[in-house]
């Protein structure tokens, strides 16, 4: 099967259909920031820079060039989160309905779109009820579900809502209650990111990203095990400098507990992490989000621990700027749960036969 994912920004969406044995021909976001690392963590994907909003569906298909099965992708979130402004004249909220539109122009076999709680919630319903208008009658559309990462094997506690839609002519109907056979249990901060204890430097590249090697020589978990390289290097961990004010008061810090100042919450190596939020981009004030604080050391996690945390595998690459790496991160799907609904998915759409 092959799919489209529209508003890719760092992959995370991409990644767990890859994972789940789909084809990713093409890839679509207006953020050449975001997506500067997209082409080396899948170099058989073409990624294309623009407004979605003036994407056409002929486009899309001209640029495939095969046949497209799915239309997935995660429109820009933040006009409809419960913890920013919910303005109504955020343009961002239009793409939402664009999504739909290009699902009526593709028709493809499935589609899958992401966002946040808040879209089902208030206000806000009314704008995915109309966006949903778009969508032909030959799909049948699930009911929004709300997935946590946690529960499908993440070191993070992060809800977010899907949509999922069906052709009826292709494909037979999506139950929720079919994901139930790929939820894991929730693992720890402990089984993520400890093993990243004490790895060595190895230096930088052209770009200015930094890598590392792995040296812890412990148990390695289950989650870590999957989730390293094969010869145990890795990028973006980076330490983030503090003045010695700052490091002073991360140390009083319980583990479990929040920083009284900057709102810092301190992960608990046997507990899962918080979400993990984004921050604004440039044209939004250039505002860092808060980041946990290391269960043991004074400092905030690096972007490697919190892309473990997401759910991405060492292989993945960042941007070498550590604020624009935890946007991508931030923005992005959890791999683990991307692959779950891809895999219930394809049980509706063919079975094993793609």
């Amino acid at each position: 099967m092959r799919a489209v994912d529209l508003f890719c920004g760092g992959g995370g969406f991409s990644d767990g259909a890859i994972r789940a044995g789909i084809d990713v021909p093409l890839a679509y976001d207006i953020d050449p920031v975001l997506t500067s690392s997209f082409s080396k963590n899948f170099p058989h994907t073409q990624l294309k820079l623009g407004d979605i909003a003036e994407l056409s569906g002929s486009a899309i298909l001209e640029a495939a060039g095969e046949p497209i099965d799915g239309l997935f992708g995660g429109p820009p979130c933040q006009g409809f989160s419960l913890i920013g402004r919910r303005d109504a004249k955020d343009p961002r909220r239009l793409l939402l309905g664009h999504f739909f539109r290009l699902v009526n122009e593709i028709r493809p076999t499935f589609f899958v779109m992401e966002n946040v709680v808040g879209l089902s919630q208030g206000s806000t319903k009314a704008v995915l009820h109309d966006a949903l208008d778009q969508v032909p009658d030959c799909y049948d559309v699930h009911a929004p579900i709300i997935l946590n990462a946690s529960d499908f094997g993440a070191a993070t506690k992060r809800k977010r809502l899907f949509v999922i839609g069906v052709n009826t002519y292709r494909s037979e109907k999506f139950s929720a209650e079919m994901l139930d056979k790929y939820k894991r249990s929730a693992v720890t901060v402990k089984d993520a990111i400890l093993d990243l204890t004490n790895a060595s430097f190895i230096g930088k590249d052209d770009s200015g990203m930094d890598f590392w090697h792995a040296t812890y020589e412990g148990d390695l978990s289950e989650y870590a095990r999957f989730l390293r390289t094969e010869d145990q290097r890795f990028s973006g961990h980076r330490r983030t400098v503090h003045t010695e004010a700052v490091i002073e008061r991360f140390r009083a810090v319980k583990p479990g507990a929040i920083d009284p100042i900057g709102r810092y919450p301190r992960l608990k190596w046997s507990a899962t992490c918080p979400t993990l939020r984004a921050g604004t981009g440039p044209d939004r004030g250039s505002h860092q989000s808060v980041r946990p604080i290391h269960p043991t050391e004074p400092r905030v996690i690096t972007v490697r621990e919190a892309a473990r945390l997401q759910g991405f595998a060492d292989r993945h690459i960042f941007h070498a700027t550590i604020w624009h790496s935890f946007r991508m991160i931030g923005n992005s799907v959890c791999p683990f749960v991307a692959e779950a609904i891809f895999k219930a998915i394809a049980e509706r759409c063919g079975g094993d036969d793609f």
